[in-house]
C-alpha cells in the first residue's frame, strides 16, 4: 500500500478517495430506506397488506445477514475495487427492478438483490475507508450508514408529496448517482493485493471467544430492542402513523425514520469518546423512555409526541449499538475480532428483521395499533432487561474493588 494511502491527511487524493467511499455507502443505504415511504403508497395502489410490507422489508434484511456472513471477505481476497464494482452493478439492476415493478412479486425480487449488493458493498466500503484513513474511517463507518437511511427515507417521502412521478424519481436520481460512481471507480486506488483462498471463506461461520459469552448475553437485550426498533419504523412507520394519527401525509412516514437514525447517529457521535458502559446505560434508558412516549402519543394519536418520542428512542438506539459493540470487541484476540464482529452483525440483523415480520403477521388479527402496544411493551422490557444487568454487574464490580 503506498504511504499516501497510508496517511491520506498529507494528500489530498487520500482524502477525495475517502469522500468517494463515503459517498457510495451514504447512497447505499439511503437506497435501502427510499422505499419506506413509498409502503404506503404501494398499499394503497395494489391493495398490500401489513404482512406482505414487513415481509418485503424481511427479504432485504435477511439477504443483507446472509451475504455479509459469507461474503464479508471477498474484497480481502479479490481486491477493493473489484467487489464494490460488483456491488455496484447489483444495485443498479435492484434500482430498474423497482422503476419496472407493478406487484409485489418486482419489489420482493428488488429488495432481495438490494440486500446483496448492500451486504457486499458494506463491508468492502468499510474496509477500503479503514484502508485509507484509521483514524477518520472508524467514525464515517459508524454514522454514513445512519445519515444514508435518513437521506433515503426523507428524500424520498419530500419527492412523492412535492414532485411528479413519485414512484420513479426518487430511483431515477438514485440509478443517477451509482451510474456516476461506477464512472469514477476506475480512479480510485486499489489499497489490497489480490491473493488465492476466496472459496474457503464462503462457509458462514458464528463465533463467540469464550472470554466474550457473558458480555454478549449482558448487551445482547439492548441491541434486539434497538434493532428491533428500528426494523419496526423501516417497515411499519408510515402506515402506524396514518393509523394512529389520521395523518395521510407521506412526508411523516420519511421524517418519523430520519428522526430516528438522525437523532442515533448523533448520539453515536456524541459518545464515541465516553466510556462504552456510559454509552450502553444512556441507550438503555433513553429506549425504554422514548419507546414508552411512542406508545403513549400512538394510543392518543398525538403527532408531535410520536415524533418527540422517535428522537428520545434514535439516541437510545446509537447509543446501545456503540456501547455494545465497544465493550464487546475488546475481549476478542486480533485473529477473533472478524469473527464475533459477524456474529453480532448478524444477531443484530435478525433483530432487525424477525420482529418486524411477526409484527407484520400479527397486524392482520389485531390491528396495528395494538400489535405496536405489544411490540413496543417487549422493547421497553428488553431495555430494562439490559439496564439491570449492567445495573447489578456495576454494584458487583463496586463491591469487588
Amino acid at each position: 500500500m503506498s504511504d499516501s494511502l497510508q496517511n491520506p491527511q498529507v494528500d489530498g487524493r487520500g482524502r477525495g478517495h475517502l469522500v468517494y467511499l463515503a459517498f457510495v455507502m451514504l447512497c447505499f443505504f439511503a437506497a435501502s430506506s427510499a422505499p419506506t415511504p413509498l409502503y404506503h403508497v404501494y398499499q394503497q395502489a395494489w391493495g398490500v397488506s401489513s404482512a406482505l410490507l414487513t415481509l418485503i422489508f424481511a427479504v432485504y434484511a435477511l439477504s443483507l445477514l446472509a451475504t455479509l456472513l459469507m461474503f464479508g471477505s471477498l474484497s480481502d481476497y479479490l481486491g477493493r475495487r473489484p467487489v464494490i464494482f460488483l456491488a455496484l452493478l447489483l444495485e443498479i439492476v435492484s434500482l430498474l427492478l423497482f422503476m419496472g415493478a407493478s406487484d409485489v412479486s418486482w419489489l420482493i425480487a428488488a429488495r432481495l438483490l438490494q440486500g446483496v449488493a448492500t451486504g457486499i458493498a458494506s463491508s468492502a466500503l468499510g474496509a477500503a475507508m479503514l484502508d485509507t484513513d484509521q483514524q477518520q474511517g472508524p467514525l464515517i463507518n459508524s454514522i454514513t450508514p445512519m445519515f444514508g437511511m435518513a437521506l433515503g427515507a426523507l428524500g424520498t417521502s419530500a419527492l412523492v408529496a412535492y414532485a411528479p412521478l413519485p414512484l420513479l424519481l426518487a430511483y431515477i436520481l438514485l440509478l443517477s448517482a451509482f451510474v456516476a460512481q461506477v464512472l469514477y471507480l476506475g480512479r480510485v486506488r486499489e489499497t489490497v493485493t489480490p491473493q488465492p483462498g476466496v472459496l474457503k471463506t464462503l462457509s458462514p461461520r458464528l463465533y463467540v471467544p469464550a472470554r466474550a459469552r457473558s458480555t454478549l448475553l449482558l448487551v445482547l437485550p439492548a441491541d434486539i430492542a434497538a434493532w428491533a426498533l428500528g426494523g419496526f419504523f423501516l417497515s411499519l412507520a408510515p402506515s402506524l402513523l396514518a393509523a394512529a394519527t389520521g395523518s395521510t401525509s407521506v412526508l411523516n412516514g420519511g421524517l418519523a425514520v430520519a428522526a430516528l437514525t438522525i437523532s442515533g447517529a448523533i448520539s453515536i457521535m456524541n459518545l464515541r469518546l465516553r466510556p462504552p458502559r456510559l454509552a450502553l446505560l444512556v441507550g438503555c434508558s433513553f429506549l425504554a423512555v422514548g419507546v414508552s412516549v411512542l406508545l403513549l402519543a400512538v394510543n392518543l394519536g398525538w403527532l408531535w409526541l410520536f415524533f418527540f418520542g422517535t428522537v428520545v428512542a434514535g439516541v437510545g438506539f446509537g447509543a446501545s449499538f456503540l456501547g455494545a459493540l465497544r465493550l464487546l470487541l475488546p475481549l476478542a484476540h486480533a485473529h477473533e475480532r472478524a469473527g464475533l464482529m459477524s456474529t453480532f452483525l448478524a444477531l443484530s440483523y435478525l433483530a432487525f428483521c424477525v420482529p418486524a415480520l411477526l409484527a407484520g403477521l400479527a397486524v392482520k388479527g389485531e390491528g396495528l395499533v395494538v400489535t405496536t402496544n405489544v411490540y413496543g411493551t417487549v422493547v421497553v422490557g428488553l431495555a430494562l432487561l439490559a439496564l439491570g444487568g449492567l445495573l447489578l454487574r456495576r454494584a458487583a464490580w463496586i463491591k469487588a474493588v
